[in-house]
């Protein structure tokens, strides 16, 4: 084998080698993080007949959630990039008061009536979902977060949590600590406001 051949070879499994750890790479940073569940999901039966996307009006009810009202949106996307319609986005968290809207939630802080609690939304044609919420609270021994779900028809694709960027409280998180920084900054609420509407950006990568 002459030398000039030799090189070739070896810049072509360099080559090779080089693709094959940005594939993995490029994987690792683009998903986006699966959570637990937590134990507070509601169920069918504890749920208001409203679960649409606004989470902050309950439908018959005069009163609003207390709280930031923030509007959060993105688009859920698969791991090359293509936007997923028709998928279904949950999205569930605690009231102003740290409360969940779930039976096993019993502590004596009386819950917010007029918070929805639990919400959904489907993607529409680019992938876009949307939800009008509040900003998360502190529920005792987590830092401020929201639950959510990404399902395609029944099968469950996703449970991750969504987290307040540079909040004081996420070192002390155990699940949030699990992750890498990369890791937690794609699961990171940024807030920009634009007039007197709060908005944040997460896309949601499956």
């Amino acid at each position: 084998m002459t030398l000039f051949t030799r090189r070739r070879l070896l810049k072509g499994f360099a080559a090779i080698t080089g693709l094959t750890v940005l594939s993995r790479s490029a994987v690792a940073q683009v998903l986006t993080p699966s959570a637990t569940e937590g134990p507070f999901y509601p169920n069918s039966s504890m749920r208001f007949d409203d679960i649409d996307n606004n989470l902050v009006k309950i439908k018959g009810k005069v009163e609003q959630a207390g709280g930031e009202i923030i509007h959060l949106k993105g688009k859920i996307l698969d791991r090359k990039g293509n936007p997923l319609a028709k998928h279904r986005i949950e999205i569930w968290q605690c009231d102003v008061n740290g409360r969940y809207l779930h039976s096993g939630d019993s502590r004596h802080d009386g819950y917010d009536n007029g918070f929805q609690g639990f919400g959904h939304d489907i993607t529409d044609g680019n992938g876009n979902y949307r939800f009008t919420t509040i900003k998360p609270t502190v529920y005792p021994g987590r830092t401020p977060h929201i639950h959510v779900k990404v399902l395609d028809s029944d099968h469950e694709l996703l449970t991750t949590q969504f987290y307040i960027s540079g909040d004081k409280n996420n070192d002390n998180d155990g699940l949030y600590r699990r992750m890498s920084a990369e890791q937690a900054k794609s699961v990171s609420m940024v807030f920009v406001e634009h007039g007197n509407v709060v908005e944040t950006n997460i896309d949601v990568i499956v």
